[in-house]
């Protein structure tokens, strides 16, 4: 049975490590943008603190050896999630953000430490430390949540990372299969409503995952729009080239016309679209050359 616990515990370690990697997705895309667009900070700040206090329960615990392995990975993983966030939120949110910091993952776990080493004794201090670790194990399986009302409004998971969710939901799982063979209720209950938790998430992703716009779609129209523009403009010249006769001395000429002509075709253009078929009869020969003229 124990060596089954521990073969169950390297497991959860291995799967706790991807849950961790899960946001490098995210986090690339927002080095990319240079921006945090509508992501939330809460689930980075709140598994910080998560995280940073397992590791501390681990060294409290005898045989805490795989406790502190994986949570001090992760603690490693969220300082440089919460890093980049701070840097790439607007200015609103990275003072909201550096507020949350300073407040959850400093003040309050330097004071749950301090107070546990100097003013708690014996296994009153694990008890402590235990349901601590409990309460923020439902609030980091709890905190992807956060996002479910932008995900219902827009009706898009775009802003819910697939792989956080799934690996939340297997991370919980397997750890509360740990705790039932090791018989550890602070690892075993806040993991259990972390699978359930994780359950909704997934159920939510597969609900709007059909209605997300690609970001890819979205590319490909705004790049098909823009070569139609140019291929009617490109059209356009060489139409007027072959015209005005002037074919062969197309490819010298510059690639665009000066700005005050553009500004007069421009004006023409919009005005003839604008006159009807009726009109367009009664315009001879002489009125148009007259416009060319003017033009030049």
């Amino acid at each position: 049975m124990d060596n089954f616990s521990f073969i169950l515990g390297i497991i959860g370690n291995v799967i706790s490590i991807l849950m961790f990697a899960a946001p490098i997705k995210t986090f690339k895309r927002i080095i990319n943008k240079k921006s945090t667009e509508d992501f939330k900070g809460i689930p980075y700040i709140t598994t910080l603190l998560s995280t940073s206090l397992w590791a501390f329960y681990g060294l409290l615990k005898p045989g805490g050896l795989l406790v502190v392995t994986v949570n001090g990975s992760g603690a490693f993983f969220h300082i440089i999630y919460v890093t980049l966030f701070l840097i790439y939120a607007p200015k609103s949110l990275k003072i909201q953000s550096i507020k949350l910091v300073a407040i959850i993952d400093i003040a309050f776990l330097g004071v749950v430490i301090a107070i546990t080493l100097l003013a708690v004794h014996g296994t009153t201090r694990l008890t402590l430390v235990g349901l601590l670790c409990a309460g923020l194990n439902i609030g980091m399986y709890a905190s992807p949540l956060a996002a479910t009302k932008t995900v219902i409004k827009m009706k898009s998971v775009e802003y819910m990372p697939f792989f956080l969710s799934f690996f939340q939901f297997l991370n919980g799982g397997v750890w509360t299969g740990y705790a039932v063979l090791v018989k550890d209720y602070y690892i075993g209950v806040p993991n259990g409503i972390g699978f359930i938790l994780g359950a909704a998430q997934l159920i939510l992703y597969f609900i709007y995952y059909k209605s997300t716009p690609t970001q890819s779609t979205e590319e490909n129209e705004e790049k098909g729009s823009s070569n139609l523009v140019t291929r009617g403009i490109y059209m356009k010249d060489i139409d007027e080239a072959h015209e005005n006769g002037n074919s062969g001395n197309l490819q010298k000429g510059k690639s665009l016309p000066k700005p005050y002509l553009v500004r007069q075709y421009s004006e023409k253009l919009v005005k003839t679209l604008s006159i009807s078929p009726s009109s367009l009869s009664s315009y001879n020969e002489d009125d148009i050359e007259k416009g060319l003229k003017d033009a030049h």
